[in-house]
């Protein structure tokens, strides 16, 4: 099947789209395999510190478009995080449909001038482009009750940079271990009447399914999620060698932990789209 863009599959959907990180091809095959099981679009995400991990961003940019190009339901493979836009440009060269370019580190105004030029050079590619407008929890994974994405803001941000898609701070934290984080659903509510664009939920390993549910309906369109999967797969392979400690093929465990991944990409999916 070719590779479908990440706004085709955005548009198309009535419901939330499953966006998970890939780490090594044993996720994307495991993300994949997960999706085809309810038959469902989904999204690989190579972030920039998955580059970091394997030296280059190529290989496992290859790899996961191997893996979409031979899925049987539709994918798209998207750079997550990125705050070079040298390696923007890389993975736009390299065949990705999508990029999320995260320049909220910068001033405000940097921030926009940054993105603007940085969308407006995708879009002459055909790339459909991500950034993101306040605080979503650093690695620490400390949530910041007072920083929300505000809706007037957010209109003007979109406008003024010309992105295709909005993550929004709205109490996820990235890195979460545990499924506690509280949403305030309301602004999820105001922010899908006044943003043109589709919502971005960022960090949502740390949502519960039932609160996961309600913020599609309340306006979240494309749900990110990474940590929960790498949790599912050391547990899986952890298990499996503490019952073996004999076995020494990597295919032996690592295909525990691709089974545990796409076990629980069903079932997130399920959730996504109402199950």
């Amino acid at each position: 099947m070719p590779l479908t863009p990440i706004g085709d599959i955005v548009r198309r959907s009535p419901a939330g789209v499953g966006a998970f990180n890939v780490i090594q091809l044993e996720h994307a095959t495991a993300i994949v395999a997960g999706a085809e099981a309810l038959g469902l679009p989904v999204v690989l995400q190579i972030s920039e510190n998955c580059v970091r991990y394997h030296g280059a961003l190529e290989p496992i940019a290859l790899a996961a478009l191997a893996v979409a190009r031979r899925a049987e339901v539709p994918v798209a493979v998207h750079l997550d995080h990125a705050t070079d836009r040298a390696l923007v440009e890389e993975a736009v060269g390299l065949g990705l449909g999508s990029v999320m370019y995260d320049a909220s580190a910068l001033p405000d105004e940097e921030n926009v001038a940054s993105t603007a030029e940085v969308a407006a050079w995708c879009h002459e590619r055909g790339v459909w482009v991500e950034a993101e407008l306040g605080e979503v929890g650093g690695k620490d994974g400390v949530h910041a009750p007072g920083a929300r994405t505000k809706p007037h803001e957010a209109v003007d941000y979109v406008t003024r940079t010309g992105v295709d898609a909005l993550a929004v701070a709205v109490g996820t934290s990235h890195a979460m271990t545990t499924k506690d984080a509280v949403l305030d659903l309301e602004l999820i509510a105001e922010l899908r009447a006044a943003v043109p664009v589709p919502l971005v939920l960022h960090g949502s390993s740390g949502v519960p399914d039932d609160v996961l549910r309600e913020a599609v309906q309340r306006g979240m369109k494309k749900i990110n999620i990474a940590t929960h999967l790498n949790k599912a797969f050391t547990g899986a392979v952890r298990d499996y060698l503490a019952h073996d400690e004999r076995v020494v093929d990597s295919r032996k465990y690592l295909k525990a932990g691709r089974d545990a991944v796409a076990r629980e990409v069903s079932h997130l999916l399920g959730v996504l789209t109402g199950g």
